[in-house]
Formats: structure tokens, sequence, C-alpha cells
């Protein structure tokens, strides 16, 4: 990988990582010139704090790198900070790390070299390289970035240059880079094939709605089958969102960015499952095709859905998805979306909400995601709400009567589309940083997608 290299040189600057309870012994260690230094320089070994210590020759000997509490941060984000402040040149760890920290630490350095440059003119930044950890799993930190700039890449690009043909031919190019079988339903062929509320949502633009249908593995292994939200670009419909509300609107296919992302660390691995991805990709547009307020859709589990608001079409478009996943019976049914202001309002912008009809799988993810720093918080598929879902014209409506419990009355929407025994996952993300942090630069991001992947790795291990 760019930024990484396999073995130290004559030039290489060690980087020595140390907690705060350990400071003060090491610093008593060290040359007189050093200790002054960084007395003089007001070093803490708080995380992420840097420090670069000169060598006799004025030059650069040593970065010091603050990790702060080791019981409050992860390797991830603390080492994130380095490229951005270190000088062009090679660096390597001092002290050999646990194979968890180094996988950590070489993580979040790949993460913090991410720049979407696609339509910027001057040159991409350059930074400095990091000589791999000892026992640094160098293909587990390859799958996580790339599936992590894959969706950064994705969701960052305009909707005009990212409709449904685009993210369906990114899909397509995955699927073939893993030998995946793959096809592609198109505008009226929706109806054909019986997904009506995708046709219904996409109908409105002249981009023509698709859905994506790839399967890869060995056909006796369980059954994985993953679900994601693409709206490339979301007005609301006839129900037209603000002007502020629709500015982020191109990552509404945040959902489908992610699962193509997770389907791809999944088939790089080489997990022993029989996977499925559905993509079912829309633009939620405004004409005179679009669908409208009050219309009753077909869908493809036959239930009637009358539109209370077709700014809410992102669970429309999944409908039709969940229930042909269903009706394989997968062993685990996992979908995402950038589905609801409800889940952000309740978990804030950075904390993914986390539905599940099952518990085991419910804690399993959320405590991969504690393992990886990448955490979500389940929410309740609290059935009293769902009466808020009733319809007097037909047999369900795709909003609540209430104004309130929004992400759950989405959530329950959905889980009327799934099998009462299936295990199901249903993960309401945001999929934008709002503001800038070391390895997490604004704009897009990947929220919940490798603790998802630490779970199906210990649930489906290879042999």
């Amino acid at each position: 990988m760019d930024n990484f290299a396999t073995r130290a040189n004559a030039k290489t600057v060690p980087i020595t990582a140390i907690a705060r309870k350990d400071y003060k012994r090491w610093l008593g260690g060290q040359s007189k010139p050093t200790q002054a230094w960084l007395k003089a320089t007001e070093f803490s070994p708080e995380a992420g704090h840097v420090a670069l210590v000169p060598n006799r020759d004025g030059g650069l000997g040593r970065v010091l790198l603050g990790l702060g509490s080791e019981l409050s941060n992860t390797m991830i984000w603390v080492c994130s900070v380095l490229p951005g402040k270190l000088p062009q040149g090679r660096y390597a760890f001092e002290d050999e790390l646990d194979p968890g920290s180094a996988e950590a630490a070489a993580l979040g350095w790949a993460l913090a070299t991410y720049q979407f440059s696609r339509y910027r003119k001057q040159a991409p930044e350059q930074f400095p390289t990091l000589v791999w950890p000892a026992q640094a799993d160098r293909a587990a930190v390859e799958r996580a970035r790339n599936a992590t700039f894959l969706v950064r890449d994705l969701i960052n690009t305009p909707a005009a240059d990212l409709g449904p043909a685009e993210l369906a031919e990114q899909a397509l190019a995955i699927a073939a880079e893993h030998e995946a079988e793959a096809q592609v339903i198109v505008g009226e062929e929706l109806l054909d094939a019986n997904y009506p509320a995708i046709y219904a949502v996409g109908k409105g633009s002249p981009r023509e709605p698709r859905l994506f249908d790839m399967r890869w593995g060995d056909e006796d292994a369980p059954k994985l089958t993953l679900v994601g939200k693409g709206v490339v670009f979301d007005t609301g419909g006839l129900d037209i969102k603000t002007s502020g509300n629709m500015k982020l609107m191109k990552k509404d296919m945040g959902g489908a960015a992610m699962m193509l992302a997770l389907a791809q660390m999944i088939m790089a691995a080489g997990l022993p499952v029989r996977l499925r991805l559905l993509l079912p990709i829309v633009e939620n547009s405004v004409s005179g095709e679009a669908y409208r307020p009050l219309d009753v859709l077909d869908t493809r589990k036959g239930l009637t859905v009358e539109v209370g608001n077709t700014d809410a079409e992102g669970r429309l478009i999944l409908c039709d998805a969940l229930h042909e996943a269903d009706t394989e019976n997968p062993d685990l049914l996992i979908d995402f979306a950038t589905l609801t202001g409800a889940a952000r309002v309740a978990l804030g912008t950075d904390l993914p909400a986390l539905f599940s009809t099952d518990d085991e799988v419910a804690q399993a993810i959320l405590a991969a995601g504690e393992q990886v720093d990448d955490p979500l918080w389940r929410m309740p598929l609290f059935r009293a709400y769902r009466r808020g879902l009733d319809s007097k014209v037909a047999d369900l409506n795709n909003i609540s009567s209430s104004p309130f419990g929004g992400a759950i009355a989405a959530a329950l929407f959905l889980q009327e589309f799934v099998g009462k025994q299936t295990k199901w996952v249903h993960v309401d993300t945001m999929g934008w940083n709002l503001g800038a942090r070391p390895g997490r630069p604004i704009g897009g991001e990947a929220m919940g997608v490798r603790a998802v992947f630490r779970m199906l790795e210990q649930r489906y291990p290879v042999a």
C-alpha cells in the first residue's frame, strides 16, 4: 500500500508511543538535552500529542506520541494524527506492538492519508512513510483501508457524476474483480421482475432505477445476505426538502456504498459464506412522473403501502429488496441505510443506530465495535409503536402517525418485510463526518462497516 515500507533504513526515525502512566519513568531515562527539549516544548503524553525531538546534529531524532490513558483511547485514532504532523521521511515504531495495536496503528496511519482530489487541480498532498509494524496483519489493514476509501469516494462523488448507472457499474466492477455472479435489473424491467416499490420511487427521474443483485461463494455455505439503500440523490420528492436539508443528499446512497464495501471485505478475506448483495438504486426526483403523497404502492411481498410522505423513500426501496432476501431463508440478513434524521437526533451523527431481531448477533456486533473502535448503539424494535404505521386504505403507511420515535418506526416498517424467524440486522447510519478529525475528514464515512466485518469473521471463521 501507499505510505508503507517493508523495512527500515539508515534514515528511519523511531516513533516512541508512550502512555501517561509510563511517561515519568521513561523521561527519567533520557538524556538531559531530551528532557530539556520536552520541558521547553511543554509536551504531555495525552492522547494524540506529538513531540519532534531533535538529534545531536539538529535533525529529527525521534517522534514521541502520547497515548493518554490506555483505557480511554485506541491506537487507530491516536496514530492517525501522525501523517499530518510529520515531515516527509520514513518512520517506524521503536517498540514492538502487540498484534491488535500493530494493526490499529497501521490502519490509523492509512486512514489519515485519504484525500478526495478528483475535482482539484493542485497535486495531492504527500505523506510520510511508515514501516509496517512487525505484528500487523497487512491483509486485514488493506481490507479495512480499501473498504473505507471506497465508501468515502462513492459518497463524496457528486450525484451528477454518480447516478444509478454509475453506482451499479462500480458494483459490477467489484463483482468482476472477485469473480462473483451479478446482474442489474433496470427501469421497467423492475415491474416485470416484481420490484414495484423500487420502480415507483425511481420512476420520477430520467435516470432509471435499478436493482443490483450479486452472488458469491460456495452454494452450500451459510447464506449471508446484505442489502443497502442506494438513493443517489434525495430531493424528498414531491414532499420536497428545504435547501438546507437537501444539501447533503448526495450521501443518501451511503448504505449501498457501505454494503458494497462490506461485501468487498468478505470476498477479499474469503469468508466461508454464500454471499448475496442486493442494492436497490434510485434517484428520488421531482417531476410529472414522480410518485405522490397518498399514492398506494404495491410491494414485492404483496403488501400495499400508502405513501404518507415521499421523503420516506428509502424504506420503500428497501422493502422490496428485504423481502426478496428473506425468501432464501438466509442465516443472517443485514441492511445499512442513511434512513432517518430521528436516529441522528437520538444518537448524534457519529453513532449508528443498530436494530436487530437477534440478541446474540446484536451483542456480537456491539462487542466487535468496541474491539475495532467502530461503535454502534442498539435501539429497540418496540412493537407498540407499530400501530402508528396503520393505514385506513392500505396494509400500512410508510410513515408513522406519531412525530416521535421516527427511527424505530422506520425499522418497524422494514420488519414487516422480514420473516419472524429471520436473524435480521438493520443499521441506520449518518455516513458523513460533519467535522474533521485526524483520520476522519469532513465528508463521506464508513460507519459500522468494520464492526460488522469483525463480527462476521468471528461468526464465519476461515478454516
